[in-house]
Order: C-alpha cells, then structure tokens, then sequence
C-alpha cells in the first residue's frame, strides 16, 4: 500500500490501520469482546475522534464488522462494504457457507447446536453501510491511493484493498501455513479470485487471519496448474 498498513493484532483476527496526509483509515473491526483492545491501539497510533475518515469492511462476517455501528458513533467515521454482504450487517444475517476443513465443520456444528452462533448473532450491533464499495473504486477521495477488488467466495461481497500491497480479508490465510480460505460461500468464485490474486504482483499480503506474507510465498503456494486444489 502507499501507506503501509499497522496491523492490529486482535488475537484471532487483524483489523489494519492506514495512515493518509490527513487522517487514517480503518480495514475491519474485529469482535466485539476485543473493542477495548481496538481503541487502545487506535489511540495509540494517533488516530482519534476526528481524523478517522473510513472504516473499511473486508466482508460482512462478525469478526470483521461487530465493532463498525459503536466506532462510527464515537469516531464519527463512515463505513464502507460491497453490497454484496449488506444484509449480513443490516440483518445479523450470516450465511452457512460450505466448510472445507473437517476441523472447522466439526468446530461449526458445535457452535451451532450449542447456541454459540445464536448468542453472537444475538449481541451484534446491526448497521447500514454509508457507502457501498465496487470493483475497480479508487480510495483516493479519502486520501489512500488504493483500489477495490471484489474478492467474491468466501462471501458475495469480500474485497480485497491494492496497492502496491494487498489487503486480502479472508480470501487467504496464514495461520497454520498458508492457504486459501476453508470457510466457503462459493468454490467456483473462490478458485476465480485466488487465480486472479495470483495474476498480479501485490508485494506483501496482509490477511485478516494470520501474519502478512510475502509475494514470492504467495505465489509459490497457489501458483497451480489449472483445475488442482489450491
């Protein structure tokens, strides 16, 4: 990215801090459980009540978006997502996508039946974005020079952030080694959105879950040939 992001590490999950000439902006939010670790970093980086410009969604899913409505409130920034995960933040309306690591869909089946999934759904603080976010839309209104990919897969509406870096939300992981998302809302746009990542040359990679990585490590584990798992 121009400005390289700071990362914010929420335990398991990252949200991404952007500095501009005039202000900052903000790449996910993370749990709610883990807002007091947010803003303490938030502060502690300068970025204050005032000069949060945008908050920027990766895609609908909780661990992203359950801090959006209370930061938009106190730091009185906008948020901004594609549509395609609208109704997942207006609605507490998270979609049971197909789970492709046995561990997860034991881990899944858990939560569900156990009311994990209910009790999270229930807490959320529900929005509406203020601005929904397109393939090919530039940030540079808001002081970064970054563009909007629409990274569709893991959600309808995941994108992904380019410049120079990439912020890459779930499409990718690196947590226990690098590899493309498990949790799966659509295989044939995920597999068309790896192939598409690996297209490019996006420098360092900076995942919502897990350490940033390397192009040359991006694109020794998911430069494939055709029609093999990546």
């Amino acid at each position: 990215m121009t400005s390289q992001p700071q990362a914010i590490d929420l335990g398991f999950v990252n949200a991404y801090l952007l500095a501009t000439d005039d202000g900052f902006i903000l790449v996910d939010t993370g749990m709610r459980n883990q807002r007091a670790d947010l803003e303490k970093a938030l502060v502690k980086a300068g970025c204050t009540p005032g000069n949060l410009r945008l908050i920027v969604v990766t895609h609908g899913d909780i661990d992203h978006t359950a801090n959006c409505a209370y930061l938009r409130t106190e730091f009185g920034a906008p948020v901004a997502m594609h549509a395609g995960d609208a109704s997942m933040v207006e609605h507490a309306d998270w979609p049971r996508r197909r789970v492709t690591s046995r561990s997860l869909r034991l881990m899944h089946t858990i939560m569900r039946f156990t009311g994990v999934t209910r009790r999270m759904g229930a807490g959320f603080e529900r929005f509406t974005p203020d601005l929904e976010l397109a393939e090919g839309q530039s940030l540079e209104s808001y002081g970064l020079a970054a563009t909007v990919l629409h990274t569709p897969g893991h959600t309808p509406g995941s994108i992904a952030l380019a410049d120079g870096g990439l912020i890459c939300g779930d499409t990718i992981e690196n947590r226990s080694g690098l590899h493309s998302t498990r949790i799966v809302d659509d295989e044939t746009q995920l597999r068309a959105s790896i192939e598409r990542l690996v297209a490019m040359d996006p420098g360092t990679v900076y995942p919502g879950h897990g350490r940033p990585f390397s192009w040359a490590q991006f694109r020794a584990a998911y430069e494939r040939p055709r029609g093999t798992e990546a």
